[in-house]
């Protein structure tokens, strides 16, 4: 039986920016994503696993700045330290757009750093490559498309078309692989990679032709033991109540407000040939808390067509967390409302209401009304410009002494416009 720990898309440098820890000088958000790497490398360390499969994207890009890298490699080398063997998968993110160009985990391949083993090619690990350890991996790391290109030998294809032949090929090269595989010993494939079937954060399904993406059937096979997948965020397994799971684990922490409903775990197995049984380990990062409210005429009283800053605070203020919910999570407020009623949003308050929570975003979208609406669906042959022009200024806010001052400056061009017209004729 090997015990096997797998996560996948780490991204600890996604949230390079913002406030700063005074101790060691990264950002707090930054600070998250170690804190859950942390928990993460303990509990290999501490349940004594077998092997770690890290299933891809350790950093935004292929280029971490060096304090970044620092801390991703004290992490590995705690688990190199404590003699557990460690898969690392090349993801997309890892992955240089240009072939023969280093990948973001390439230290580790180039200093054979004890009991760590980097997959940046289509390769089969058995007991020999994995210091004895009786299990066989497949490792199907991220490809780029000019290495897709240049391996396929094929010109002026359409992206789809190489996505489909490279799938084709994956198929051919993991049943080769699985017809030489030992019988008496557990195959885990690994694969930073889309699969059919898969859902991304936010519930937008995988889809076909945009990206490389893995045929269920290819991952489901009976043959396999443990599927231990990356790329996508979201939690998630693609093969409920049969052999194998096939696990995405999810990033360790929430990357933006696409995954704020989405908890984040890392995955724990037992794997014997046949047989395996996994469970979820959940990760308790930061909160996420999106928020929305739309400002019009069914949830406010207007008075001469505008409402009041009492009465505009006090909508928005009903759909805020309550403030226990509040505390260091991170706030995005979305208002929607019409555009002259920019000024009974008081930002200030709103910002003194919500100072307990992490970050706060406000993001303000202003309405244009498309099109004059006249009352009791009237012709607008029934108006006068002058009645017209009053619509239209009371339909775009403001207050009433604005509004009477373009009145008088609308009604004396007017008058000149009749007095030239009577003149000329």
């Amino acid at each position: 039986m090997i015990k096997l720990l797998h996560f996948a898309d780490a991204h600890i440098d996604m949230a390079g920016q913002g406030r700063l820890d005074p101790a060691s000088g990264l950002p707090l958000r930054s600070l998250d994503f170690l804190t859950a790497l942390d928990k993460i490398v303990n509990a290999a360390v501490e349940q004594q696993v077998d092997l770690v499969i890290f299933a891809g994207d350790a950093y935004k890009d292929r280029t971490p700045v060096p304090t970044f890298q620092r801390e991703w490699g004290r992490r590995m080398m705690r688990l190199s330290r404590a003699g557990i063997r460690t898969l690392l998968l090349v993801g997309n993110h890892d992955r240089s757009p240009a072939a023969q160009r280093a990948h973001a985990l390439q230290e580790y391949e180039t200093l054979e750093i004890p009991h760590i083993f980097t997959a940046s090619e289509l390769s089969f690990w058995g007991p020999d490559q994995l210091e004895g350890l009786p299990v066989q991996v497949i490792a199907l790391p991220w490809i780029s498309r000019s290495t897709l290109l240049a391996r396929l030998q094929e010109d002026g294809l359409e992206g789809g078309d190489i996505y489909d032949q490279l799938a084709a090929r994956y198929q051919v090269l993991v049943d080769r692989w699985l017809e030489q595989a030992d019988p008496g010993l557990p195959v885990i494939l690994t694969a930073h990679a889309s699969v059919q079937g898969a859902v991304y954060g936010g519930e937008r399904a995988v889809m076909l032709g945009n990206d490389l993406v893995l045929p269920g059937s290819l991952v489901r096979d009976p043959r396999i033991d443990y599927a231990a997948l990356g790329h996508i965020h979201k939690a998630q397994n693609l093969n409920e109540n049969a052999h194998p799971p096939v696990i995405y684990p999810g990033s360790i922490e929430r990357v933006d407000f696409g995954e704020a409903a989405d908890d984040k775990y890392y995955v724990t197995a037992r794997i014997e040939r046949g047989h395996t049984e996994f469970e979820w380990h959940k990760l308790d990062g930061r909160r996420f808390i999106d928020r929305y409210v739309r400002l019009n005429e069914s949830n406010l009283t207007l008075v001469d067509g505008l409402p009041s800053l009492q009465d505009c605070m006090r909508v928005i203020r009903s759909a805020l967390p309550a403030p226990q919910d509040l505390e260091g999570a991170v706030l995005r407020l979305t208002l929607e409302y019409p555009r002259g009623w920019e000024v009974f949003i008081d930002e200030t308050e709103l910002r003194r209401d919500c100072e307990s929570a992490f970050e706060f975003h406000l993001l303000r979208r202003p309405q244009v009304e498309a099109r004059l609406r006249l009352p009791g669906n009237q012709a607008v042959s029934q108006y006068s410009p002058q009645e017209l022009l009053e619509l239209y200024w009371k339909q775009q806010g403001g207050s009433a002494e604005n509004r009477e001052a373009l009145n008088r400056l609308a009604a004396e061009i007017f008058n000149w416009q009749a007095e030239g017209s009577e003149e000329s004729g």
